[in-house]
């Protein structure tokens, strides 16, 4: 298993918590964004996986998150996670110029590394996301006029059909298990908006992942979103049965191969010819 190492930076609300599992001489550098309540912690799996396959990974706690500082889950602009992603791609091409950057984007992650690739995407080689929170996502609507937010833990098994991914999301002390904050269900639907008011993608090459049993962003929603947003080079990929968290399905490893395919098809039509 590839091992991490932590640094700390001052981000735009206080000190952001990144990882970096390093490779020696990458082929690619790939920038990790977690999901609503988690943290990156919760993907050296992936992170192996994409390690084997010759990058370096990296990529932070977003504020309020994981390791991060901040109150709990509270995000009052997502534009301010966005930088601070920033902060941590532009470190990582500063560590490895002229190296590919493919940015990995799950559930909120999925919204803030398109919101990214919107105002960056001239600095990626590629986008992946999957379970993306884009278009319309029902718990934001359900949630924006309410004055009280619901104290209702998840449902783990709505994460994956694979138990133990629920059973260690439940005991994960890094992991949020309270209510939403009410700033936070704003910013998340002033996200979206911004998003899907932004336009496409353009050429960037972008993989879509879902889910066809994903329960908590179900694949409808998101479709909307993908639509807004989807440029001239995107490729999708369903999964029957899958839920939520598709990198930690039963068929992981399928996932993750249809991830380092994709990654290879980008880097080798990006290849100067000989």
């Amino acid at each position: 298993m590839a091992q991490a190492r932590e640094w700390e930076f001052a981000g735009v609300r206080g000190a952001i918590t990144a990882r970096i599992w390093p490779a020696d001489g990458p082929r690619y550098v790939a920038v990790l964004a977690h999901g609503y309540g988690e943290h990156l912690g919760r993907y050296e799996h992936v992170a192996d996986a994409l390690v084997r396959h010759g990058a370096t990974v990296c990529g932070p706690d977003h504020m309020g998150h994981g390791r991060s500082a901040g109150e709990r889950v509270l995000v009052e602009d997502y534009e301010d996670v966005v930088a601070d992603l920033h902060t941590v791609v532009e470190a990582a091409r500063d560590d490895h110029p002229d190296v590919p950057v493919v940015l990995i984007g799950h559930s909120m992650g999925g919204m803030i590394a398109t919101r990214y690739a919107q105002l960056h995407g001239d600095g990626l080689a590629a986008l992946v996301l999957s379970g993306p929170v884009l278009g319309r996502w029902r718990t934001v609507d359900a949630l924006l006029p309410l004055d009280d937010m619901p104290d209702e833990p998840i449902d783990t098994a709505t994460l994956s059909r694979d138990p133990s991914v629920g059973a260690a999301y439940t005991a994960d002390p890094l992991v949020w298990h309270g209510p939403f904050k009410k700033p936070t269900v704003r910013a998340l639907d002033a996200c979206l908006r911004r998003i899907g008011g932004h336009g496409p993608l353009g050429p960037l090459p972008t993989l879509w992942l879902h889910g066809d049993d994903d329960r908590l962003v179900p694949l409808d929603g998101t479709r909307t979103g993908i639509e807004e947003v989807r440029g001239t080079d995107l490729t999708e990929r369903i999964y029957p049965g899958a839920r939520h968290e598709v990198f930690n399905e039963t068929n992981r490893d399928e996932v993750l191969g249809d991830v380092t395919a994709f990654i290879d098809r980008v880097l080798e039509r990006a290849a100067p010819s000989a």
